[in-house]
C-alpha cells in the first residue's frame, strides 16, 4: 500500500494535541516529521544517544539501508519532546531502546507497529489518508517543499537518495500544481 504524507500543519497540530499525554509517541512523531529519517533508523535509537543532547545539538545515526551516517539536529520540538520523554520515563537506562516494544528493553517497536500507530492517529483526527510509518518521512518532504520552499535537490541530499527520481516521488507533486504552474505568464 502506498502511503501519503500529512499535508497540513493544522493536522499535525491536531495529532500533537492527541499525543500530548503520550510522550514516547509524541517524540516518535516529532523525530519522524522533523528529520526525514526512515522509521527503522529512528527506532534503532538508544537512550544514550539522545539523553542530555542540547537544543541545536547533533545526534549521529547510521542508516540501516544505506550504511551512511546521517544526523539529527535537535530543534525546539524535538528538544521539548525529549525533555517530556525523560520526565515521563526517568528509569530508562542508557542501553535501552528509546522506542522499546512491550517485549522488553532489548527490542524496539517494529515498523509495522508504527504503521498501525500513524494510521490510528490520522483516523482519530478524521484525516482520511492511507497512512503508515513512511508517512512521517514523506511529511518531512512535503512540508519542506510546500511550507519552507526547500529545493528538491536539498531534500534529495538530506534523504541520502541515490537518484533525484526517487526524491521526486516523495515530494507528492499533484497534477493540479503542474496545471497551476502552466497559468503563469512568463
Amino acid at each position: 500500500m502506498k502511503v501519503e504524507p500529512i499535508r497540513s500543519q493544522r493536522d499535525l497540530a491536531k495529532i500533537r494535541r492527541l499525543l500530548k499525554d503520550k510522550p514516547r509517541d509524541l517524540l516518535l512523531l516529532n523525530l519522524g516529521v522533523n528529520t526525514g529519517l526512515r522509521v527503522q533508523d529512528i527506532l534503532s535509537l538508544r537512550v544514550k544517544q539522545v539523553r542530555n543532547v542540547p537544543l541545536g545539538g547533533r545526534i549521529v545515526v547510521k542508516e540501516k539501508k544505506t550504511q551512511k551516517q546521517n544526523i539529527i539536529i535537535v530543534n525546539k520540538l524535538i528538544f521539548a519532546s525529549l525533555n517530556a520523554y525523560f520526565e515521563a520515563f526517568p528509569e530508562v537506562r542508557d542501553e535501552d531502546f528509546v522506542f522499546k516494544s512491550r517485549k522488553g528493553r532489548n527490542y524496539p517497536l517494529t515498523t509495522y507497529a508504527v504503521t498501525q500507530m500513524v494510521q490510528r492517529w490520522c483516523d482519530s483526527i478524521g484525516l482520511k489518508i492511507n497512512a503508515g510509518a513512511h508517512s512521517l518521512r514523506k511529511t518531512f518532504c512535503w512540508m519542506q517543499r510546500t511550507v519552507y520552499g526547500t529545493s528538491w535537490e536539498q531534500i534529495c541530499e538530506r534523504l541520502n537518495h541515490s537518484s533525484p527520481a526517487i526524491t521526486r516521488r516523495y515530494l507528492g507533486i499533484k497534477k493540479e500544481e503542474i496545471e497551476q504552474a502552466l497559468m503563469h505568464d512568463i
